[in-house]
């Protein structure tokens, strides 16, 4: 035992050495210093077990080389846990990763020359192979997302289910290929880790090496059983199963981003557990029958379950089935303005055809299910019994929630549909009541007769912007400008009825005075002839004006509901730079085209303009800079700046990273604001400045408040004095105690400060 233990040992000592110098170089943690140590005393205690079994009293020459490699491994483990709470070092951690990877081809070759080739030495360095790939592909899956997991699971899924099927336990000759595909993938992981190559394409490559990794366990898994004498009952078995993983998973995923963890999946579904009980009690016929239709329904729930997360993590609500289904060619544009519509139109495609997947799929679960029951009559009502005791209790003393089983969210949804329907029934009499349906022309807006009036949209500006320092800086630095153009500002707060995106259900409730939050409401109400603040300002004298710069084809309701006189979009400003994302041009392009179309012209009425500033739309970046208005010309000054600046793909990977980028475009859209307004020097000038929505989720977080800050801004004292009651605090920024109206309230506040 003495002489086993030596190697072990010796390797240990060996990685507290390696640890230490990992600590003086990086400064490891705690939680570095545990695995690594864990993973160190797990190395020698499974070493000299195996080499028990083996009738091992000692390493030999390739089996020290392979004791290396475990060592490296471990520290590139420690390395990896490090890395959750802060910043590896790149470098040091490739560098180990490629040093165990080179030693890799080196002690079976030592092993071959030295004629010590053994059962032992081909396990042990099979076990240090597995275990890296499963540390290296940890630590890729926190840049390329959680599917990298699969390269290190792959091996010991293949083992677990081993224990199931016995056949899989066999063994075959040795298959050079095997080990070609184990370095193969052991060297693509570790490129991911070093980061040396553009996302798009490391994520091809981690795809192909996962094809063939997949390729190399099926060989595999196709020569035991043909060695097996192609055991008859393993298709129907591994069929089975994952029928009864698939029904288990469709009963239990949940709704929510934030409940998504492996323990969700470890709960009893109680409705699963009822349903092999009616199954085992009912005919035959009548079980397959209740099996088809239960099994419809699960997979129309776990759809809208999965709906459910994309519209929290988008919109920080749930999916609506009455209305929602309407956004989709909406979320398919804002997809293709983002990854292009190649990629936009593959990720549908996907979506539907994963729908009709799970449509067709679950169903014939739940029959496969019932057959399985049925067979096993006896032992399925005392598994039943056992798992119901087990998990009655929890549910009861509220361990696990109510609202994540299936039959919860099941009414949950049929209530949802109830008050949808309902809610479009009450928008109806709302639109029957209008105080200013019979108000005359000449009373509309008379205190801001002369004044150019600019109603300004702020894409995703929203309170929690006002938590960045770097929002707070721009505030700061737009007030001075303004105080030095002689203009002042008021600002409160307004409820929008939409959060992380649809835009215009936000537009048309300030405009309409009417709570405007699905789009069954917008599609009515933009049918009809409701008065609208653009309608106010034009029968009252002004020329009105939208200025939409992301729009690439006609807005229809621009001229059938909002009536406005002129509408600007991208075709038609003269604009001959680059886009930015979503953005079709920079914000401070918008204004100076505005400035050069319209405001600037001699001789002409006043003007109202809604103008929606879209550089603060999301993905945020890249982000253009400003520069000197005389610069702007046709835009091509901005051209260099879209590859200067940081690609969605570099600021999605870390939420840290979208935060910034949020507050930083934030910031450029009310600098080019308020420098407009400086540069312009107009003293009619009048501004209503607000946001349309707060961000997404990754930056509001989850059941942030739906305000958005808003302004007015004059340099004439009487503008600003009508609002006088409205209890806004004074500058660009309001504070915590500033009020907070429902967007809808603004129209009618609006039209009664500034009517006669």
């Amino acid at each position: 035992m003495r002489s086993i233990l030596t190697g072990p040992l010796a390797g240990f000592a060996c990685l507290l050495v390696l640890l230490g110098v990992l600590a003086a170089v990086t400064g490891l943690d705690v939680a570095g210093w545990a695995t690594g140590v864990a993973s160190g005393a797990g190395l020698a205690a499974l070493t000299a077990r195996s080499m028990a079994h083996h009738r091992r009293d000692g390493l030999g020459p390739a089996d020290r080389v392979t004791l290396a490699r475990a060592v490296l491994a471990c520290g590139v483990a420690a390395l990896t846990a490090d890395s959750f709470d802060g910043e590896t070092p790149v470098a040091i951690f490739v560098a180990l990763s490629t040093i165990a990877l080179i030693l890799d081809g080196v002690d079976g070759r030592i092993a071959r020359r030295t004629g010590t080739v053994s059962a032992f030495g081909a396990r042990f360095d099979m076990e240090v192979d597995s275990f890296l790939v499963v540390v290296l592909s940890v630590y890729v899956a926190q840049t390329m997302g959680l599917w990298v997991m699969a390269f290190g699971a792959a091996r010991y899924v293949f083992v677990a289910a081993g224990w199931a099927l016995p056949w899989l336990r066999g063994s075959l000759p040795p298959r050079y290929w095997a080990k070609v595909v184990a370095a193969i993938v052991g060297i693509v992981l570790t490129l991911a880790a070093a980061r040396i190559l553009p996302d798009a394409v490391t994520t091809v490559v981690l795809l192909i090496a996962l094809g063939l990794l997949a390729e190399s366990f099926g060989r595999h898994t196709w020569g035991l059983w043909r060695l097996a004498g192609r055991p008859p009952s393993t298709r129907a078995t591994v069929t089975s199963v994952l029928a009864v993983l698939l029904v288990w998973a469709a009963l239990l995923v949940p709704d929510h981003t934030d409940d998504l963890s492996p323990a969700a999946f470890l709960r009893i579904p109680l409705e699963g557990l009822v349903f092999v009980v009616l199954v085992c009690v009912l005919p035959s016929r009548l079980a397959r029958i209740l099996a088809l239709i239960g099994g419809f329904l699960v997979g129309v729930l776990m759809i809208t379950r999965l709906l459910d997360r994309g519209f929290y993590f988008a919109f920080d609500r749930v999916f609506h089935p009455v209305y929602d289904a309407a956004y989709a060619g909406s979320a398919l544009s804002l997809l293709g303005d983002s990854i292009g519509r190649v990629g936009a139109l593959a990720v549908f495609i996907g979506a539907g055809v994963l729908c009709v997947a799970l449509l067709a799929l679950l169903p014939l679960s739940a029959v496969r299910v019932t057959r399985l029951v049925a067979r096993h009559r006896r032992p399925t009502i005392r598994i039943v019994a056992v798992l119901a005791a087990i998990s009655i209790v929890p549910t009861l003393t509220g361990a696990w929630p109510v609202r994540q089983l299936a039959s919860a969210s099941a009414a949950r949804l049929t209530t949802q549909v109830r008050d949808d329907l309902r809610d479009q029934r009450e928008f109806v009499r709302a639109l029957e009541q209008d105080p200013f349906r019979d108000t005359p022309d000449t009373d509309f807006l008379t205190g801001l007769r002369g004044k150019d009036v600019l109603l300004v949209f702020v894409e995703s500006y929203g309170r929690t912007a006002l938590d960045s320092p770097v929002v707070g800086s721009a505030l700061e630095a737009g007030d001075r400008r303004l105080q030095q153009a002689g203009f002042s500002s008021r600002s409160g707060f307004l409820t929008s009825p939409t959060f992380g995106g649809l835009s215009w259900l936000a537009h048309s409730t300030l405009q309409s005075g009417l709570w405007v939050n699905n789009q069954q409401r917008y599609d009515h109400l933009v049918t009809l002839d409701r008065l609208t603040l653009t309608d106010a300002f034009g029968r009252a004298g002004w020329r009105t004006i939208a200025d939409v710069p992301s729009n690439d084809k006609d807005w229809s309701v621009a001229k059938s509901y909002y009536h406005y006189d002129m509408v600007y979009d991208r075709r038609n400003v003269g604009y001959a730079g680059p886009s930015f994302s979503y953005a079709s041009m920079p914000d401070q392009y918008t204004l100076a085209a505005l400035q050069r179309l319209e405001l600037g012209k001699q001789n002409r009425a006043p003007v109202m303009a809604e103008v929606d500033l879209v550089s603060s739309h999301t993905p945020w970046a890249p982000l253009p800079r400003l520069v000197d208005w005389s610069r702007v010309g046709d835009g091509s000054v901005f051209d260099p700046m879209p590859a200067e600046g940081d690609s969605p793909e570099d600021v999605w990977r870390q939420p840290d990273h979208v935060k910034a980028a949020y507050a930083q475009s934030i910031a450029y859209s009310l600098d080019a604001l308020t420098s407009f307004v400086q540069q312009l020097d107009d003293r009619n000038l009048v501004l209503v400045v607000l946001g349309d929505h707060q961000p997404a989720s990754i930056v509001s977080g989850n059941g942030a408040s739906h305000d958005v800050p808003v302004s007015i801004i004059a340099a004439d004292p009487a503008v600003t004095d009508r609002a006088a009651d409205w209890g806004w605090r004074d500058g660009l920024r309001p504070d915590g105690s500033a009020p907070v109206w429902p967007m809808d309230t603004f129209r009618d506040r609006f039209l009664t400060a500034y009517g006669r």
